[in-house]
């Protein structure tokens, strides 16, 4: 990134710091304004936006660990997250019963995947994020079931009439989304993306959900999730340095005014060009990744 310094090398530095660049106050500007567009954009597609910001973090920060990357991130995507349920909640496009379900079931999972993180090496952990972010940008293209279009007699009821007057009637998987939901937790902390990146598309393509109510009431599920798996960071030493912390700070103090834009933004897109935004700004990062290591 622009303007940052390496620090050198210093007599007892321990190899965590060797090589972190200094923070400073160019930094914070560019981390608040690459935040302003993950919340944007994050917002919008339902994902929290850590499938954006792990990815650029692990290009921008080859010196990280993967468990300071991903505990950064989920920093990240829980502002994120709390921001735009605020919004969405405004909208009336919330599922709160099935939320309140899924979110439950992302605790185990989110919990085992912090603590996995930093067992993995940097080369394999990326890697295994350009595989995965791909996989689902493929998935969404082709792999995908019309939205909200359930299966007759299937789910739980629902009917959720938003502030702007528009009516979603479907039938919600509960009991499925729930056993779906422990993988998602450990995937997302695991990977620091979030989940909503995995969770939309499971919300419509498997759970019966519209797109616009799945972007919503994900939104609410990850606040849940990235809380816990941020606590579990902290408690487990990801931020033993200060430097994580200032980075997390930084770009959720954009990510918390993009959610806003986003969620804005979002009553005028439709489904569909949700889904292909979704999908485009995976597959190009997750290629980007993937790239990094194999070149």
């Amino acid at each position: 990134m622009g303007g940052l310094r390496v620090r050198p090398p210093r007599r007892g530095a321990t190899p965590d710091l060797v090589g972190i660049p200094l923070f400073t106050l160019t930094t914070a500007l560019l981390l608040c304004l690459l935040g302003l567009g993950v919340g944007v954009f994050g917002t919008l597609v339902g994902a929290g936006g850590g499938f954006i910001v792990t990815p650029v973090l692990l290009l921008l920060y080859p010196h990280s660990t993967p468990d300071l990357i991903t505990a950064i991130s989920l920093v990240v995507v829980f502002f994120n997250a709390t921001s735009g349920s605020a919004a969405y909640a405004r909208q009336g496009r919330i599922d709160y019963r099935s939320g309140l379900i899924f979110a439950a079931a992302t605790v185990p999972g989110s919990i085992l995947g912090v603590l996995l993180a930093n067992r993995v090496s940097r080369p394999g952990f990326d890697v295994m994020m350009g595989v995965a972010l791909a996989a689902l940008a493929l998935w969404l293209l082709f792999g995908h079931t019309e939205a909200g279009e359930g299966v007759a007699g299937v789910g739980s009821p629902r009917t959720i009439i938003s502030r702007d007057g528009h009516t979603y009637s479907y039938r919600a998987r509960v009991r499925r989304g729930a056993v779906l939901s422990v993988g998602v937790g450990f995937v997302s902390s695991f990977l620091g993306i979030g989940g909503g990146v995995v969770h939309v598309p499971l919300m419509v393509a498997a759970l019966g959900f519209p797109t616009h109510v799945a972007t919503a009431t994900s939104h609410f599920v990850l606040a849940f999730m990235a809380l816990v798996a941020t606590i579990t960071h902290v408690l487990s030493g990801s931020f033993h340095h200060g430097v994580g912390l200032r980075r997390a700070a930084s770009l959720s103090v954009g990510v918390v005014i993009g959610a806003q834009v986003g969620a804005h933004v979002s009553q005028h897109v439709s489904g569909r060009r949700i889904q292909h935004l979704l999908a485009g700004g995976l597959l190009l990062l997750g290629v980007r990744l993937i790239l990094s290591v194999v070149i």
